[in-house]
């Protein structure tokens, strides 16, 4: 299922075949689509179409281009239009120095204004950047610092984030800009360009961001994506943008329209998560999410927040059965491997894995367990011996070599908990075939002398997973 966050279906060019666009797009996958508006009129038919049509949901708003003319009875109006039904977002709204269609003082105003409503209805935005970076990042740390409860914000709960406060659609930056925005609580999103022999920065994001902080746009009727481009483009070539952004990230087109379809629901609120899940697919590989218990609790985990990963539902309501996994699994020969790892920590069900594990070595398949290195501790004894000849593949997460910045990260005993991780450690480079040890791309952790105690002092591999 594919979700298309930014289609202009009230465009005038859409007016002899709208409904068989919206048909083929159905036919296509993309079962959802997000209809912005550039003025009070065109959001007014937005709202129109999206009551017509179950899979279309409306934005209103006021187009930077369109700013000169918005004055307070314009912005009162689409204030009104936040109470219809399937309003899900204030869009298109932002700043567009490139054409400079509207004078700059009119779109800032319009802009700041905008944002207002969207605080002010708890609504997410819908935000067009173009040659306006600096003024646009600015109005937006404004509107969130004089509204710091929009979307969440301070109210957020135990989650490692708030909900997502708007997309930056279109988005025109670099992955280091993208990522600021992320840490503002915002998505980004990418049409066609992406496919384009001179995508740009437009690959750099599409391959640099993780996938939990894009979404997928068209632009209709602009932008067709390759082999299309130069032709009218419509919703039904979104997998086509999908493809392009999986074969980046090295991922299946399936996870991405999945991932990118939880991003959609965050931010918008259509669509559905998927039931809790005790395997789950991403690429070739199979995942068994064994329990949501950790004996940490990771500043950088969402394991009480939403738990969820690539789209995936992990927040199961009792640990599975070692059969029922294995039922669930089938054939272990399917894929590249099955991987013991979910929000909690695999070793607390320690013969469950081994179980399983079992039953996938003798039936041809290849096994990972994705670990902090606690299980000795949790299981009173040195539990490395007991993995030898089931488990191929272990990560564990290293986090700092700071025992105190260890503990502080993990939010438990650094001095006890990390002289046995790395002695976990230890023992499973001397006992299994293949160790990663891992840190989170934080600024405050020293990635290079990490890296120095893992390939040198440990002998494993090294590598840094995303924050975010």
């Amino acid at each position: 299922m594919f979700i298309d966050t930014h289609a202009h279906l009230t465009s005038r060019e859409f007016d002899a075949d709208r409904g068989e666009v919206i048909r083929r797009a159905a036919d296509a996958g993309v079962t959802r689509i997000v209809n912005p508006g550039t003025n009070l009129e065109d959001s007014r038919r937005a709202v129109e179409l999206a009551g017509k049509e179950e899979g279309v949901y409306a934005c209103v708003g006021v187009h930077p281009h369109e700013a000169a003319g918005a004055g307070d009875d314009t912005l009162g109006a689409i204030e009104e239009l936040c109470a219809e039904r399937k309003v899900v977002a204030i869009g298109e709204i932002g700043l567009d120095f490139h054409y400079d269609l509207a004078p700059r003082d009119d779109q800032e105003r319009v802009f700041a204004a905008q944002l207002g409503i969207a605080a002010r209805n708890d609504l997410p935005v819908v935000i067009h950047m173009r040659e306006a970076t600096e003024e646009t990042v600015r109005l937006v740390r404004d509107a969130v610092a004089a509204h710091p409860r929009w979307r969440g914000g301070a109210a957020a709960g135990e989650g490692r984030f708030p909900s997502p406060k708007g997309v930056f659609h279109c988005f025109p930056g670099e992955p280091a800009l993208a990522w600021e925005l992320v840490g503002l609580g915002f998505a980004v999103s990418l049409p066609g360009i992406v496919t384009f022999r001179n995508a740009g920065s437009a690959l750099d994001v599409a391959r640099d961001v993780s996938a939990e902080h894009l979404l997928l746009e068209t632009d209709s009727p602009y932008l067709a994506p390759v082999p299309h481009r130069g032709t009218r483009n419509e919703p039904a070539r979104l997998p086509l943008i999908a493809q392009k952004i999986a074969d980046a990230q090295h991922l299946s087109v399936e996870d991405i329209a999945r991932t990118t379809a939880y991003g959609a629901y965050r931010l918008f609120g259509i669509g559905t998560p998927g039931a809790p899940a005790i395997v789950y697919r991403l690429k070739n590989s199979l995942y068994i999410n064994l329990t949501i218990r950790c004996n940490a609790d990771c500043v950088f985990c969402d394991r009480k927040g939403e738990a969820v990963i690539k789209g995936h539902n992990l927040r199961i309501e009792r640990e599975p059965e070692a059969a029922e996994v294995i039922a669930a699994i089938g054939d272990p020969g399917k894929y590249d491997e099955i991987v013991f790892c979910g929000y909690g920590e695999p070793t607390i069900r320690l013969d469950a894995i081994k179980e399983v594990a079992s039953w996938v070595k003798a039936h041809g398949g290849r096994t990972r367990l994705n670990t902090d290195g606690h299980g000795s501790v949790i299981n009173k004894r040195n539990i490395v011996p007991e993995l030898a000849g089931l488990i191929d593949a272990v990560s564990i997460s290293l986090n700092s070599t700071d025992p105190v910045q260890y503990g502080a990260l993990m939010r438990i005993d650094g001095e006890r908990f990390f002289p046995a991780m790395v002695e976990f450690a230890r023992e499973a480079v001397r006992l299994l075939p293949k160790v990663t040890m891992t840190i989170v791309d934080l600024s405050d952790v020293d990635r290079e002398r990490a890296r120095r105690f893992v390939e040198e002092e440990i002998g494993a591999a090294f590598y840094t997973r995303p924050f975010f």
